[in-house]
C-alpha cells in the first residue's frame, strides 16, 4: 500500500495531517526547506512533531531541501545528528553531495531525493540512489512508464506529487524570483538566507505569476498582461494507476495554506486510497471527481491570495 504523506507546516498542521489519515508527514529545519520561515519549524518544535507522529506510529520527515554552501555543511551535519539522536530517520534533500555525506554518517538513515533534483528519467534516479537516496520524487511532468521503468531497473522508492504546481521552468530551477530580492543575512547558527532565493533558504515570490507586457525588438509592446504558465493541479483520476504500479508514496504539498484545508485534503486522499484498494473491482473515480472539485476551488482561492501578497511583497521590497 502506498504512503500518504502530506505536509505540516506548523505543529498545529502536523497533528492535523496525522489525525485526518496520512502515514507520514514532512516539516522543514527553519532556514533550509524553500518556504518563509513561518512555514518552517525550530529543533524544539521538529521534536515534539515527531514524538507525535511517533506516538501514532506514523513518521517525521525534515526537509533540508535547499543547497547549502560548502561552510554550511557542518551545520547540516550538526543538526541533522541532534534529530537523528531523537529517533528521526527520515529526511528530504536536494544536495547530491549532502546526499552522500549523510548516508555515509548516519547508516540506516533514510534520504529522499527532493522534487528539486529534478529527476525525469531512470539516468537521473539511479545518479541519486548512487549519492544515497533511498526514494526519489518523480519530477511533475513524468510519465507513469518511465516511473515503472525506474521502480524495474533502478530499485529505488518513487514518490509522485499529487498536489502540486508545475513550475513554468523545472521546480527548483527558476531563479527568477532572486533578481528581485538580492539580500542575504546570516541567521544565529551561521546559516546564510538568501531572500528570493528559495534554492538557498529564502522563498520564491512567484513572480512569475504577475502579468509581463511582452517588448518587440524596436521597443514597442508587442502583448500586455501576459502570465507565464504555472498551474497547480491535483491529480486524481491517476491515483488508481499509481498504486497498482507500487509508487512508495503519494504526496500532498502545501505548508502554506490553512490547517482545516490540509486537514480536508489529507482526509479526501486518505478516503480516496482505501477505497480503491479495500475494492478494485467495482471501483469508480467519478464520484471522487465531483468532491475534489470543493476543494479546488477552496485550494485557488487561498493560493490566489497567497500569490497576491508575495507579488506585492516583492515590489514594494
Amino acid at each position: 500500500m502506498a504512503e500518504l504523506l502530506a505536509s505540516g507546516g506548523t505543529t498545529e498542521m502536523v497533528r492535523a495531517v496525522l489525525d485526518n489519515g496520512a502515514d507520514a508527514v514532512y516539516v522543514g529545519a527553519k532556514g533550509w526547506s524553500r518556504r518563509r520561515a513561518q512555514y518552517e519549524m525550530d529543533d524544539d518544535q521538529v521534536l515534539v512533531s515527531a514524538e507525535y507522529a511517533r506516538s501514532m506510529g506514523k513518521i517525521l520527515r525534515v526537509a533540508f531541501n535547499t543547497l547549502p554552501a560548502s561552510r554550511e555543511i557542518p551545520l547540516l551535519l550538526a543538526k541533522v545528528e541532534k534529530f537523528t539522536s531523537a529517533g528521526i530517520r527520515d529526511f528530504i534533500l536536494t544536495d547530491a553531495g549532502a546526499m552522500r555525506e549523510l548516508s555515509l554518517r548516519f547508516p540506516g538513515i533514510q534520504i529522499h531525493a527532493s522534487v528539486g533534483c529534478t529527476i525525469i528519467n531512470a539516468g537521473d534516479a539511479r545518479f541519486y540512489k548512487d549519492a544515497g537516496a533511498t526514494q526519489i520524487v518523480a519530477e511533475c511532468r513524468m510519465g507513469m512508464e518511465e516511473m515503472r521503468r525506474i521502480r524495474e531497473e533502478v530499485g529505488v522508492g518513487i514518490e509522485v506529487l499529487v498536489h502540486a504546481t508545475t513550475c513554468y521552468t523545472l521546480l527548483g530551477r527558476c531563479t527568477m524570483s532572486s533578481y528581485t530580492r538580492q539580500e542575504s543575512r546570516i541567521d544565529a547558527e551561521g546559516k546564510n538566507h538568501f531572500l528570493g532565493s528559495p534554492n538557498r533558504g529564502g522563498l520564491c515570490y512567484r513572480v512569475c505569476l504577475a502579468e509581463w507586457d511582452r517588448i518587440g525588438e524596436n521597443g514597442e509592446t508587442e502583448a500586455s498582461m501576459l502570465v507565464l504558465p504555472n498551474q497547480a493541479y491535483f491529480l486524481v483520476d491517476d491515483i488508481p494507476a499509481l498504486i497498482d504500479i507500487g509508487v512508495d508514496t503519494i504526496k500532498i504539498q502545501g505548508r502554506e495554506y490553512s490547517v482545516p484545508l490540509v486537514g480536508r485534503m489529507v482526509r479526501f486522499y486518505r478516503a480516496l486510497m482505501d477505497a480503491y484498494t479495500q475494492d478494485r473491482s467495482s471501483f469508480s473515480i467519478d464520484p471522487w471527481k465531483e468532491r475534489m472539485a470543493g476543494i479546488v476551488s477552496a485550494r485557488d482561492g487561498e493560493r490566489r491570495e497567497k500569490t497576491e501578497g508575495l507579488i506585492s511583497e516583492s515590489l514594494t521590497a
